[in-house]
C-alpha cells in the first residue's frame, strides 16, 4: 500500500538526489552568490541557500516516504546499482527499506532545523559559507551511510562525515574546542581503520561486497572463524561511533565544546550511524560471530546504561560544577547502551527495540541539545550549581515556556508511557527476558534486570535536573536575609544582591547574556533569594517554536502511536535475522 502511487523511477530519482544535493550544495554554498540572490547580506544569502538545499532534501524524503511501499517494507525500493569498480565487483547501490526509511527522515528533518535555526542564531565562528558547506557535506554523508547497500560504499559515507564535524567543533565550538576535536577524530579514525580491515574481510572472503547478496547468504559463505574476526573488527568501529563503553569518553567533550547544532545533529544523527551498522550489516551477514559476541556485547551495553546514569548523577547533584550539555552527553551512553542491548539479543523484539529508541533518541536529544542552547544563550552559561541558583523561580517564573518544554523532554528522556522513549527501552528489555536461541537466558535476564534498575537512575537524574533548572533552589534559610521590600531597586532591574538578568538577546544578538553580577564578581550567597519581582528571561522565540514544535510533536505521535514506525521496522527485521529466507 502507498500513499501516491509514485513510479520506480521517480523513486530512484528521489533516493539519488537525496544524497547527491546535499553535497552539490554545499559546492554551490563556497561560490560567490548570483547578482540577485545576494540580497542585503551575503552572510544571511549563505544561510539562506542553506535552509533551502535542506529543506528540498526534506520534502523529497518526505515524497520518498508517501510513494514507500508500506505493503512491502521488507524489501528493497528506489534502487540504482551501477557498475563502478569493475575490478573489485564494487558498484553504486542505493536502496530503502522500513529500517533505513526512518533514519533517513530523521536525518533529513533535524539538518533542516538546524539549518533553521542557525539562520537565526549563528553560532560565532569563521565565514558562514564554511559553515552551511559543510553541514551540509555532514547531511550527505549521514544520508548516505544510510542508503548505500555496499560495503566499501558504506565505509566511504561512515568517514565522510568525520571532517565536517571536526571542522564544526574546532571552529565555531566553545571552551576546549580544539582537544574535543582532536579526541573525536582520533578515536573515531582509529575505529575506522579497524572497521575497515573487517570489511574487506567479508568482502574478499565471500566474493562480494553487496550487502543485499550478503544478507541473502546468512553467513553461510563465510567459517566461523572469519565470522568471529569479522564482527570484532567491524563492531569496534561501530562502536565507537555508537559509542560503546568504555569506547566513549570522546562523546561528552565534543558534546560539551560543540556548538548547539552540531550537539543537536551528533546526538540525533551520527550515533545513529554506528547502531545501524550493527543491524545491517554484522547481524544479518555474520550471524554465528554475532552470536559469539552477543552475550559481551550486551554486558558492554548495561554497564554503560548504569554507568552514563551514576555520571548524569554525579553532574547534577548542588555543587558539581555540572555542564548541562555535558549530563545529556552522558545521558546519550546510556540510552545508547539500551539500543546495543536490543541489538544484542539477536530477536525481533529486541532489535525492533533498538530501531525505535534509536529514532527516539535522536527526537528528544536533539530537542534537549536546543534547549540547553538556548538556556546557555540566555544565562551565558550552561553550569548547572549556576542555572538552579540564579533565582529562586528558575526558568517556571524566568521562562515558563521554556521551562515547560524542557520538562516535557526531561521526561520523555525517562521513558515516561506515552511518549517516545516509552517503547524502544521496553521492547529492549523485552528481548532480553527472552534472547535469541543459542544465547544465555540466566545471564540475558540479567543483563534485563540491570537495564531496568538504570531507568530508575535515568528518572532520578532528569528529575533532579528538572526541579534545579526549572524550579531553582533555595540556600538554607538561615544564610538567608531576609528580602528587603523597601531596598531602592534600579531601573534596569533587581538588587544588586541578586543575579541579573542582563539586557534581552535581541538587543545583542550575536553574544549570549551576562551571567555574573555588574563588577564581575561571583553572585553573593543571598543570590538565591527570590527577588520581589522575579526579572525575566527571553521566553521561547518565534523561530524557536519553529525549529522545536516538530520534535515535540513526533515524540507525542511516536510515544501515542508506535505501530506507525513498528509497522515499518518488524517485517524488515524479520527478513534481515532470516537471512531473506521470509
Amino acid at each position: 500500500m502507498t500513499v501516491i502511487d509514485i513510479s520506480a523511477s521517480v523513486m530512484q530519482f528521489l533516493l539519488a538526489f537525496i544524497v547527491v544535493a546535499p553535497l552539490l550544495g554545499a559546492v554551490a554554498a563556497l561560490l560567490p552568490a548570483p547578482p540577485g540572490l545576494k540580497g542585503k547580506n551575503p552572510d544571511q544569502a549563505v544561510l539562506r541557500h542553506g535552509v533551502t538545499v535542506t529543506g528540498a532534501v526534506l520534502v523529497a524524503a518526505i515524497v520518498l516516504a508517501v510513494g514507500f511501499d508500506h505493503d512491502h517494507p521488507a524489501t528493497m525500493q528506489a534502487t540504482t546499482d551501477i557498475s563502478w569498480i569493475p575490478a573489485l565487483d564494487v558498484r553504486i547501490h542505493l536502496g530503502i527499506d522500513g529500517i533505513s526509511l526512518p533514519l533517513l527522515l530523521l536525518t533529513a528533518l533535524l539538518t533542516f532545523l538546524c539549518a533553521l535555526y542557525s539562520y537565526f542564531k549563528l553560532p560565532a565562528g569563521p565565514s558562514p559559507k564554511a559553515f552551511v558547506a559543510l553541514v551540509l557535506v555532514l547531511e550527505s554523508g549521514t544520508l548516505a551511510t544510510f542508503a548505500v547497500l555496499d560495503l566499501l560504499l558504506f565505509f566511504l559515507a561512515f568517514e565522510m562525515v568525520l571532517i565536517p564535524m571536526y571542522f564544526l567543533i574546532a571552529r565555531w565550538g566553545g571552551g576546549q574546542r580544539q582537544a574535543a576535536a582532536w579526541k573525536f577524530i582520533l578515536y573515531t579514525l582509529l575505529g575506522s581503520v579497524v572497521m575497515l580491515l573487517g570489511l574487506l574481510l567479508i568482502g574478499l572472503k565471500s566474493g562480494t561486497f553487496d550487502m543485499v547478496a550478503l544478507a541473502t547468504d546468512n553467513g553461510r559463505g563465510l567459517t566461523t572463524s572469519v565470522q568471529v574476526i569479522a564482527v570484532l573488527a567491524i563492531g569496534v568501529g561501530l562502536a565507537v561511533k555508537t559509542p560503546m563503553w568504555p569506547l566513549h569518553s570522546w562523546l561528552p567533550d565534543a558534546h560539551t565544546a560543540a556548538p548547539t547544532v552540531g550537539s543537536v545533529l551528533l546526538a540525533g544523527v551520527l550515533l545513529k550511524m554506528g547502531t545501524y551498522g550493527f543491524v545491517r550489516i554484522l547481524l544479518p551477514v555474520a550471524p554465528d560471530g554475532m552470536r559469539t559476541f552477543a552475550p559481551y556485547l550486551a554486558a558492554f551495553a548495561v554497564v554503560g546504561i548504569v554507568y552514563g546514569s551514576l555520571a548524569c548523577l554525579a553532574l547534577a547533584r548542588t555543587g558539581a560544577k555540572g555542564d548541562l550539555k555535558r549530563l545529556i552527553a552522558y545521558s546519550s551512553v546510556g540510552h545508547m547502551g539500551f539500543v546495543l542491548l536490543g541489538i544484542a539479543t539477536m530477536t525481533p523484539t529486541g532489535v525492533n527495540g533498538a530501531l525505535f529508541a534509536n529514532i527516539a533518541h535522536g527526537l528528544i536529544t536533539g530537542l534537549l541539545f536546543f534547549l540547553v542552547g538556548a538556556i546557555k544563550d540566555r544565562y551565558g552559561t550552561a553550569d548547572l550549581d549556576t542555572l538552579a541558583g540564579a533565582t529562586g523561580a528558575a526558568l517556571y517564573g524566568r521562562a515558563p515556556r521554556l521551562g515547560a518544554l524542557l520538562a516535557f523532554a526531561a521526561i520523555a528522556s525517562l521513558g515516561l508511557p506515552g511518549l517516545a522513549g516509552f517503547w524502544g527501552e521496553m521492547l529492549t528489555l523485552f528481548g532480553a527476558y527472552s534472547p535469541a536461541e543459542g544465547l544465555s537466558r540466566p545471564a540475558f535476564r540479567t543483563f534485563m534486570a540491570i537495564g531496568a534498575f538504570g531507568t530508575l537512575l535515568t528518572a532520578a537524574y532528569m528529575l533532579i535536573v528538572v526541579r534545579r533548572v526549572c524550579m531553582g533552589e533555595h540556600p538554607p534559610h538561615s544564610r538567608l536575609s531576609p528580602p528587603d521590600d523597601r531596598a531602592p531597586r534600579t531601573a534596569d532591574g533587581p538588587e544588586p544582591s541578586v543575579l541579573p538578568v542582563g539586557p534581552e538577546p535581541s538587543a545583542t544578538p550575536d553574544g549570549p547574556e551576562p551571567s555574573a553580577t555588574p563588577d564581575g564578581s561571583e553572585p553573593s550567597a543571598t543570590a538565591g533569594a527570590r527577588p520581589a519581582t522575579t526579572p525575566q528571561l527571553a521566553d521561547i522565540r518565534t523561530y524557536e517554536a519553529v525549529a522545536w514544535t516538530p520534535l515535540a510533536a513526533l515524540t507525542v505521535l511516536a510515544g501515542l502511536w508506535p505501530a506507525v514506525l513498528l509497522g515499518l521496522t518488524d517485517p524488515a527485521v524479520q527478513q534481515l535475522l532470516a537471512g531473506g529466507k521470509s
